[in-house]
């Protein structure tokens, strides 16, 4: 236990000279600096004898200059060495001045923003690409020896990231295939070309929406979910204690979720094909009074399967791309819940802009392939 700080006055050949005993610590202090600051305001030419102190630190050796208002060069007069060169240390850093560094203005402040923004995209792609290493060692080693994957969690996080979005994928392209009925319905009308709405209708979800409604939806559940999870487990130094007993993160973490898309997706992908067909159907049948079975046929002869499997070629890049960004920025979370909350929220953003990326390239590339 700590010995409270404590300190006396005494008064000899009329020099008053301020004793200092106990430990003047942090743990010791108590209200001794605030006392000691008393007396030495109400009496002058104080000296300050520091030889009884059993243990000094810099809470202390603060308190001390405090209280003597800077006068510890002339004022103590007895003291060992170590705790002079501490009343030395602390003071001069007591007495420094802050420096304020100025923050540059106008164009001077565009540059240095634009040069942090290309720093922190390196930075970020470095990342990125030791992330895939990572990534690439586990699925290697995974297919070296089929005995490692673990089955228990991507069946567990299929369902969860699959099974469970059924509902909101279903519904979603339901009523935009709903939308592009009717504003084709609208549009086509004017023209007499009303029939040509079902053409438009079974392009535009067989090719575009189905994939990329199902995308975005699972960005926005699963990749901040898959964030969310792993850096949680990061900030409780779970991921830690894994590799001090040699389990490898990427194969126990990130590799489950990534296969748990991979075989998901798909499925929602056909799923979001069929409701965005029946809702345009619904929409046709009741607007223009095209009958279901016309709508089918129509979409058979000139629609086609050549669509649909484009479409579905787009699941497995989309698969891979958010599950990598989740798991990634989950594994980049810091000691606190604001790195957390930041690297949910970038893996959301970065999801849905990766996937209107790709998307955009795969249009490049088919309309290059003229398919």
């Amino acid at each position: 236990m700590p010995v409270p700080a404590d300190f006396t006055l005494d008064e000899t050949d009329g020099k008053s000279t301020v004793v200092l005993s106990g430990d003047w610590t942090a743990r010791g202090l108590f209200d001794a600096a605030g006392r000691l600051a008393e007396a030495l305001t109400a009496s002058e030419g104080v000296c300050l004898d520091l030889s009884n102190v059993n243990r000094c630190d810099t809470a202390g050796a603060y308190a001390i200059i405090r209280a003597a208002d800077g006068r510890k060069s002339a004022g103590v007069i007895k003291a060992r060495k170590e705790t002079l060169r501490l009343l030395e240390l602390v003071g001069s850093a007591v007495q420094v001045e802050p420096e304020v560094t100025p923050r540059p203005k106008g164009f001077p402040a565009l540059l240095e923003r634009i040069g942090r923004g290309m720093f922190g995209l390196g930075r970020d792609g470095y990342g990125t690409l030791v992330f895939l290493g990572h990534l690439l060692t586990a699925i290697g080693r995974c297919l070296v020896n089929p005995s490692r994957i673990r089955w228990a969690p991507i069946i567990s996080l299929a369902e969860r990231a699959g099974l469970d979005a059924m509902p909101i994928v279903a519904t979603t392209t339901f009523f935009i295939g709903a939308v592009v009925a009717l504003l084709g319905a609208n549009m086509l009308i004017e023209f007499g070309a009303q029939v040509y709405s079902v053409e438009l209708i079974g392009v535009s979800i067989l090719r575009e929406f189905n994939i990329l409604i199902t995308a975005i939806l699972l960005a926005g559940r699963s990749a901040s979910s898959f964030a969310a999870e792993i850096g949680s487990m990061k900030m409780n130094q779970e991921i830690d204690a894994m590799q001090v007993m040699g389990v490898d993160p990427y194969e126990a973490l990130v590799l489950p979720r990534f296969a748990a898309l991979l075989l998901t997706i798909p499925l929602l992908t056909f799923i979001a094909t069929l409701a965005g067909l029946a809702g345009g159907m619904l929409v046709v049948w009741v607007v223009l009074d095209l009958s279901p079975g016309f709508f089918l046929q129509r979409i058979v002869d000139n629609v086609g399967a050549v669509h649909f499997w484009i479409g579905m070629s787009k699941a497995p890049v989309m698969a891979a791309v958010i599950a990598a960004i989740g798991c990634r920025q989950g594994m980049e979370v810091g000691n606190d819940v604001e790195s957390l909350g930041r690297r949910v929220t970038a893996a959301v953003v970065h999801a849905i802009f990766a996937i209107i990326l790709i998307d955009a390239i795969f249009a490049l590339l088919y309309m290059k392939l003229d398919i």
